[in-house]
């Protein structure tokens, strides 16, 4: 059973921490895993985390340093020396180590790396820290087992043995020719069945599937996704092996990716916590309530275009909430759709086609809710026939507009290599709110001849 930090093991624990009981804290977290300690942690102000961190061990506090969240692990990271930084991180994986160093600044990253005293531990780092964090060679690390195509199965026991220690779980063996490029992988259970004198080129099997080091992490997360795997090989450009990358790298590089689209969707322009400054938290709000707030403006200054059209027929500025929403709605629910194509590498065909099946769509869903318009107009408002006719076209209009708009827009930003996500959000809303009133009330002028 998953463990669940609840408010009256805290104050608990935040009492055995106040009363300096070193030994009631230390045997409380021995009985939990690291990643619940980071969670404790990050629960806790920064005076009580460093008691805890300072009673574990250099390899528990580097695990726990992986999994806090940024803004503590930030501010551990700068409590720490440059020296006992090292001493936790040649505790982690590469990749892993990669990721804390890259968090510091240029002179203190140097300084880590300067006090590490595996030598080869250290260069794999410095390696890794030359590719960008959401490529392949970001995410991938640097401890692997692999063994030479001209091996015997008794040798490559015996060297497995050697490169095994290095790492905390053996997913899979990479079988490499002498130039270390990768052709293939060896199955454990033909390793087990066959003679110790056999040589690795008559069992291993030539179907690898590889990502290249400077692939981006949503293909290698596609690649893992399509072929069920939990482990990838990774190569440079000459094919060379040269890391893997695991499930776990991969499900969290997903779910970060995931976060910042669902913000850039809801016009954030930086990763937030709910827990950040005020500050950073309007920083990262503001820009696109300007554009909003400039788009808003722009609508309303096109509504006083038709006042003449308002005045005559007042009973129009009631649907105008109506045509701004439905707008919104379906322009979102549009792009979400073709964005949600786009990542999965489904979005196929042609252009004109989409827009043409959206367009039937929009038609569809626009006659619908026409339909239910002007009947309402009718029965409950009691609005003259005209006048609730014009509003259902100009509805239907809108919502057919919408959906178009809600399908280019993503694909124009993905061909000009712009994350299509910050169009779901307040790009295709406030787009839709200038044409949909434009559209609304210039329908209105042609309807009932103003």
């Amino acid at each position: 059973m998953a463990f669940e930090i609840n408010s009256h093991f805290l104050n608990d624990f935040k009492e055995l921490i106040d009363a300096n009981n070193s030994k009631e804290v230390k045997k409380l977290l021995n009985e939990l895993h690291y990643a619940d300690i980071a969670d404790i942690v990050d629960e806790l102000d920064f005076n009580r985390a460093l008691f805890i961190l300072n009673l574990l061990d250099s390899e528990t506090t580097a695990d726990i340093l992986t999994e806090l969240d940024d803004d503590t692990r930030e501010r551990v990271l700068k409590s720490l020396s440059s020296k006992e930084i090292a001493q936790n991180i040649e505790e982690l994986e590469t990749d892993d180590a990669a990721d804390i160093i890259g968090e510091l600044s240029d002179r203190k990253k140097q300084e880590v790396i300067d006090h590490i005293e595996d030598v080869d531990h250290a260069k794999d780092i410095v390696d890794l820290l030359r590719y960008e964090e959401d490529t392949a060679g970001g995410l991938m690390a640097k401890e692997f087992v692999e063994v030479n195509e001209n091996w015997t199965n008794l040798r490559c026991v015996k060297e497995m043995r050697k490169q095994a220690q290095e790492l905390e779980k053996v997913h899979i063996i990479y079988v490499v020719d002498d130039n270390q490029k990768l052709i293939g992988i060896l199955p454990l259970k033909s390793l087990l069945t066959t003679s110790a004198k056999t040589p690795v080129k008559e069992i291993y099997e030539d179907k690898a599937v590889a990502v290249k080091v400077n692939d981006k992490g949503e293909d290698v997360a596609q690649i893992m996704q399509k072929y069920d795997l939990v482990v990838l090989p990774v190569v440079d450009d000459l094919g060379v092996l040269v890391g893997q990358i695991t499930i776990d790298d991969v499900v969290d590089f997903i779910t970060e990716e995931a976060e910042k689209d669902y913000q850039m969707a809801a016009g954030i322009s930086e990763d937030v916590d709910s827990d950040d400054s005020v500050l950073k938290l309007t920083r990262a709000r503001l820009p696109w309530l300007l554009i909003g707030m400039v788009s808003g403006t722009f609508a309303a200054s096109m509504i006083t275009d038709f006042q003449t059209v308002m005045k005559t027929a007042p009973a129009l500025v009631m649907f105008i909430p109506l045509i701004n929403s439905s707008a919104g709605n379906v322009g979102v629910q549009s792009s979400a759709i073709v964005v949600q194509s786009i990542a999965n590498k489904s979005f196929k065909g042609k252009l004109l086609t989409h827009i043409a099946k959206q367009l039937l769509v929009g038609l569809l869903n626009g006659a619908v809710l026409a339909t239910i318009v002007f009947g309402l107009s009718q029965f409950f408002f009691h609005i003259d026939i005209n006048i609730s006719i014009t509003i259902a076209i100009a509805l239907t209009t809108v919502i057919i507009n919408a959906a178009v708009i809600g399908t280019i827009v993503p694909i124009i930003l993905n061909k000009l290599k712009i994350d299509p996500a910050v169009a779901t959000g307040p790009f295709v809303t406030t787009s839709n709110d200038i044409f949909g009133i434009l559209i609304y009330f210039m329908v209105a002028k042609l309807m009932l001849g103003f």
